[in-house]
């Protein structure tokens, strides 16, 4: 990683310019650098989580002036598709761009988006806030959505990164019994605070604290933020009768499973990949009435390659962003 002057980039038609306030630091950047994802090409800006306020404007946009605070939604969708016209845009099989994975990011002074990639961020909420919100706040909601997650629910928040302590707050607001669990009692405590009526130290045995707070019954849904073999299978373990275990968080690792072991106690498992706009847009007004909530650092551009290092070594507890 690399800081560079660069010609500043100007609006096509349909694009509005942003002078980025704030773009969140993700641990999908530290997939990108590790070389589990790969960009469509490079050299590319990353940064897929963005606040700002609009510049300028290109020819043909209407519902989108300059001044207005906005944050962007990363993948930038057609609504034109099948994906689209299914209601499912962060799928999009045809997107106008993918913030970060396919078009330059938001760790820069100025991004260029369509203008039907942004999202108004409401009157009162931080635009640092507003950026984190962005991927960890609507990830958050797009998974509990996946899972189907009923009021009263033994949920499991298996890492409590950016997302997991999204996770706690949403689950709390849809009527679930959040159960954190993590290695670092700092974030423990912190998903305390948020609204975890259980934590579980994640270094330990994981299943045994789970099945006494669930009564032995086990959880009805486990959320699995790291993606390891190792928290595969204690995620798996922990899981009650008609449970499901949803995959958001990913790494290298292989994980081996028994058809029988979730046959028998009619288990699933399902999946959930980034958000829709409209998740965006419901997190950002969760974020303005205090439903939500981030703790920020703040750091510069030229901070980028000391804070990834950070974020790998597990000392950033809450979220960080750059600003310009």
């Amino acid at each position: 990683m690399v800081v560079e002057d660069v010609p500043g980039p100007r609006p096509g038609p349909t694009e509005v310019l942003i002078d980025v306030a704030a773009a969140g630091v993700c641990g999908t950047e530290l997939h990108f650098l590790d070389g589990l994802l790969t960009p469509a090409r490079t050299p590319i800006t990353l940064g897929h989580e963005v606040a700002g306020v609009v510049a300028e404007v290109g020819d043909g946009v209407e519902d989108v002036a300059v001044g207005d605070r906005v944050a962007v939604h990363y993948r930038h969708a057609c609504h034109r598709c099948r994906s689209c016209q299914a209601g499912n845009d962060h799928l999009c099989d045809a997107p106008l761009g993918f913030l970060a994975f396919a078009s330059d990011g938001g760790f820069a002074e100025q991004v260029v988006v369509p203008a039907s990639a942004v999202v108004r961020v409401p009157d009162g909420l931080d635009l640092a806030v507003a950026a984190t919100l962005c991927c960890s706040g609507t990830t958050a909601l797009h998974a509990v959505g996946v899972a189907g997650v009923r009021a009263g629910a033994d949920a499991v928040v298996y890492g409590t990164g950016g997302v997991g302590l999204a996770l706690v707050q949403v689950l709390r607001e849809a009527g679930a019994r959040p159960i954190a669990v993590a290695r670092d009692p700092q974030r423990l405590r912190l998903a305390r605070e948020l609204g975890a009526e259980v934590t579980v130290d994640g270094s330990g045995d994981v299943e045994a604290p789970i099945r006494e707070a669930t009564g032995g019954a086990g959880a009805d849904v486990v959320f699995e933020l790291v993606g390891t073999r190792e928290t595969s299978a204690a995620a798996l373990a922990s899981l009650g009768k008609r449970g499901t275990l949803v995959y958001v968080g990913y790494s290298f690792d292989t994980v081996e499973i028994s058809p029988l072991s979730l046959v028998v106690p009619e288990q699933r498992i399902v999946t959930s990949v980034g958000n829709r706009r409209s998740e965006l847009v419901e997190a950002l007004d969760l974020g303005a009435r205090g439903l939500l909530r981030t703790t920020v650092d703040e750091h510069f551009l030229d901070d980028a390659p000391r804070v990834l290092d950070e974020l790998r070594a597990g000392r950033i507890v809450g979220r960080a962003v750059l600003r310009p």
